[in-house]
């Protein structure tokens, strides 16, 4: 049987079994919370790099995530027979990256919730896919930006500060990564610190 296309790069090759070997743990379920599902969507990047999509996401009233940057995803509609589906659905509707057909999953990260009592009470679990499509970028009216960031970047300690941001009414000062213009707080420097560890 031929190998898949999609594990071509040796780094996504580790990913893959370092994930299958130690998959994401669960999170606390204590107080029936909401659940929801993002996408860490990789693919082979020029050079040999690995790139990872992130969004950033449209300012809207009500919403405690508006404006910022993020990874694509949502929460679980009854529809969805799992969150996988949630995911990969959420996924393709914010972004028009359809991975159920052209995404290869590889595992998951360890749930995660918010460590901010402001925020609601939610479950975030994190699918690793990859891809090696050209796939163009269709975006939703929840989506005001999307944009690929290689690895190598994400790992250049001179990306990681602390920052001061502004949201929910509120001032912090947050860890970050910082590319450009776009500064990565919150649960998904969380969970993009969990990926560069698995990564080793």
């Amino acid at each position: 049987m031929p190998a898949d296309s999609r594990l071509s790069h040796p780094l996504l090759r580790r990913l893959a079994a370092t994930l299958a070997r130690v998959p994401g743990a669960p999170a606390d379920h204590d107080g029936s919370p909401a659940r929801a599902a993002v996408t860490v969507t990789l693919r082979p990047g020029p050079a040999e790099s690995v790139e990872l999509l992130l969004i950033r996401r449209a300012e809207r009233e009500g919403d405690p995530w508006s404006g910022q940057v993020a990874l694509p995803g949502g929460r679980w509609s009854p529809n969805d027979a799992s969150l996988l589906q949630t995911a990969l659905r959420e996924t393709w509707e914010e972004t028009g990256i359809d991975l159920a057909h052209v995404g290869l999953v590889l595992g998951t990260l360890d749930e995660l919730r918010p460590r901010t009592a402001t925020l609601p009470a939610i479950i975030i679990t994190p699918v690793v896919v990859t891809l090696d499509v050209a796939a163009p970028l269709v975006l939703s009216d929840e989506v005001a930006d999307a944009f690929w960031v290689s690895l190598e970047v994400l790992q250049d300690p001179a990306r990681t500060r602390e920052s001061q941001v502004h949201s929910r009414g509120a001032t912090w000062r947050v860890p970050s990564f910082v590319l450009g213009e776009h500064v990565v707080w919150g649960l998904t420097e969380r969970i993009l610190r969990q990926l560069l560890a698995r990564l080793g």
